[in-house]
């Protein structure tokens, strides 16, 4: 198998090309927008950062990559998913305010916002992909459906992958809350007697009656029927049933990894990957704060292989000199990624690569 190509471009830039001018050349550079058929429903895939946090990647750069789907005859809308935790984006509605605080909203980008998985999060397809971890996966309703997709990653470290990237953003950004929880815990959920309000919604949604409750009485959960789907988790707007976050991180990167896969099931030469290796944050834009980056501003990158990509990425970071006043400023370590949270970032590579989602072998082509 011959390498996959990954364009890259420094942050150079001079008065009549910008940054912006960048991302348009290398878009165009792609060649993506020959697979564009007129009137094909395009998503752009983003981060639209937690209320708080200043590292998301700028609207701006989202307006490019619309301007540049409309030439093409496509119809273009920006799109994000509810998250499994606590905080501004647990639902549409505070989802969309998040957004358009943050800067993302048809006037500042010229394309609509929609929240990929619904009100609560209950909006989702199911994909067959008879991975290792899943034989389907609960992939956003509007990504499943949209014809393209063109991934915009903000490129950080992560407390869980290691870092986080194009397959991350798409494994975890495209699922829906119970998928989440899915990548995210190998433990079967419980009910907190003292949260639980008896409003017997769980037990409603619950999708295998694996949930005892009777109205006055606090939901239990039949230990033995459950599958593990997390629905209950997402169903429960008392916050009765908790999220487990520990797990192995090796275990939840290939289970992100096959979600990747499944989302990108029906978009085959159809998705565009972008990753901006700038304000590179030790944390995930998820959080409500944002820490100075580690390393230099280093560069935009290009794929249609996710995996190349990220590992592209990655090893660009790597050969970066750490910053002084960062987490990295006292660490003299060859694996800069992994030093800040100690994770092995490889996994979610390695296995995404044996599911057929990309290559990690990538030649690098500049563009100025």
């Amino acid at each position: 198998m011959s390498a996959a190509t990954v364009y890259f471009t420094n942050l150079r830039s001079r008065v009549g090309y910008s940054l912006l001018d960048k991302t348009r050349r290398m878009f165009v550079k792609s060649g993506f927008a020959g697979r564009i058929d007129k009137g094909d429903k395009v998503a752009v895939k983003l981060h639209f950062g937690e209320y708080g946090n200043t590292a998301f990647l700028p609207p701006m750069f989202a307006q490019v990559i619309v301007d540049e789907i409309k030439k093409a005859g496509g119809k273009p809308f920006l799109i994000d998913t509810n998250t499994l935790y606590k905080g501004s984006r647990g639902n549409a509605i505070d989802h969309l305010e998040t957004a358009f605080r943050n800067g993302f909203s048809y006037a500042t980008v010229g394309a609509p916002v929609i929240i990929g998985d619904g009100l609560i999060g209950m909006d989702y397809v199911r994909e067959v992909i008879d991975g290792k971890h899943f034989k389907d996966v609960k992939i956003a309703a509007a990504f499943h459906h949209a014809d393209a997709v063109v991934n915009m990653t903000h490129f950080t470290a992560h407390e869980l992958f290691g870092f986080g990237g194009a397959v991350k953003g798409i494994g975890m950004g495209c699922a829906a809350p119970s998928g989440k929880q899915e990548m995210h815990s190998d433990v079967l959920p419980e009910v907190n007697a003292e949260k639980c309000t008896s409003c017997g919604r769980c037990y409603n949604w619950c999708p295998v009656d694996a949930i005892d409750w009777e109205a006055g009485t606090k939901a239990q959960i039949i230990q033995k029927l459950c599958i593990g789907c997390g629905e209950c988790t997402v169903a429960c707007t008392y916050h009765a049933i908790a999220v487990n976050w520990k797990t192995d991180p090796n275990i939840t990167q290939e289970k992100t990894a096959e979600y990747a896969y499944g989302a990108l099931k029906n978009k085959d030469r159809k998705a565009l990957f972008f990753s901006y290796l700038m304000n590179v944050s030790p944390d995930c834009d998820c959080y409500g704060f944002s820490d100075p980056p580690f390393v230099p501003d280093i560069g935009i990158m290009v794929s249609e292989d996710p995996v190349a990509l990220d590992q592209a990425a990655v090893d660009h970071v790597n050969r970066a000199q750490p910053l002084a006043g960062s987490k990295l400023e006292d660490m003299k370590t060859d694996d800069k990624v992994k030093s800040i949270h100690g994770i092995d970032w490889r996994a979610i590579l390695a296995h995404g690569e044996a599911m057929g989602l990309g290559k990690r072998e990538y030649r690098v082509e500049e563009i100025e």
